[in-house]
């Protein structure tokens, strides 16, 4: 089973967004969150097997990103949050007014079910690579890569563009300018937007968050690993976080870090385990077809 359906989604501010739907016989859908400036056709192998489980799932390019993005970023005025609690949020609904939702998410996945305008809509999610951002929870040299984009890269190139130009550096699409601002500024907290005292608007809500969520992270992975995956969750303090810690030798895959939990050499370890813990919060996972 292959079906997949461009489909069009229109965004509660008026944004019109271009998101995939795989479509299946049932009533139950998977709304796949992905990560910052990572396009919708990335998830593909994701969708279609959980698809062949018999298994709907959305994919969404956000504003900006992909086949959502309309025109030059120059000038190009968002919120980082639109992403989550405008762009994401359209495919919870389309989803939601078709069956039951659960969500999976990668990195920006995390951060976004609290800004979900009901996140409790959802059964459970289960992110991968989720984490605070902070420069000080990446092992060295990593750690002075992500300080230079920030402190010294940044600034000189959305000087020059506009925009932050990330396809340049291999590091996925090219960043609207308020990604970028925003970004910035969270990952300077241990804690990301918790410790932001002028985000109470954006965190206020994931006091709320009562599902069950499993955060999954990779050892090797050095923008999320455990220690920052877990300061980031302890944001979500009504929430039923379950930390999954992988590595990547103990399970017979190819190194994971920050990417790899979505392609295809790692996701045949990955993918079935990520699958099973949502069965158990009451998705129907069937035979592959």
């Amino acid at each position: 089973m292959n079906d997949a359906q461009t489909t069009p989604l229109l965004a509660a501010d008026g944004y019109r967004l271009t998101a995939t739907h795989y479509t299946a016989p049932t009533d139950q859908f998977i709304v796949l969150a992905g990560a910052t400036a990572v396009p919708r056709g990335f998830y593909r192998r994701f969708a279609q097997f959980a698809q062949a489980h018999g298994i709907n799932v959305i994919t969404t390019d956000y504003r900006g990103v992909g086949d959502s993005r309309q025109g030059s970023l120059n000038g190009f005025e968002m919120q980082y949050a639109d992403w989550s609690r405008q762009d994401l949020a359209a495919a919870v609904a389309y989803a939601s007014a078709r069956g039951a939702v659960w969500l999976v998410g990668h990195s920006l996945g995390g951060h976004a079910i609290g800004q979900l305008p009901d996140p409790n809509g959802l059964r459970a999610a289960y992110v991968c690579g989720t984490g605070a951002g902070w420069h000080g929870w990446m092992p060295k040299p990593e750690r002075y890569r992500a300080w230079a984009m920030w402190h010294l890269v940044g600034p000189v190139t959305t000087r020059l563009y506009g925009y932050h130009p990330m396809s340049k550096f291999g590091m996925g699409e090219d960043l609207p300018m308020g990604v970028y601002r925003d970004w910035k500024r969270w990952c300077s907290f241990p804690r990301y937007f918790f410790d932001d005292p002028a985000a109470e608007a954006v965190t206020a809500p994931f006091a709320q968050v009562r599902i069950p969520i499993a955060a999954a992270v990779s050892t090797d992975d050095l923008w999320a690993p455990p220690a920052s995956r877990d300061a980031f969750f302890s944001g979500y303090t009504a929430a039923q976080v379950t930390p999954v810690d992988w590595t990547p030798h103990t399970l017979g895959v190819p190194p994971i870090g920050h990417m790899g939990y979505f392609r295809e050499s790692v996701g045949r370890v990955l993918w079935p385990q990520m699958l099973q813990w949502l069965g158990q919060h009451g998705l129907r996972v069937g035979t592959s077809s």
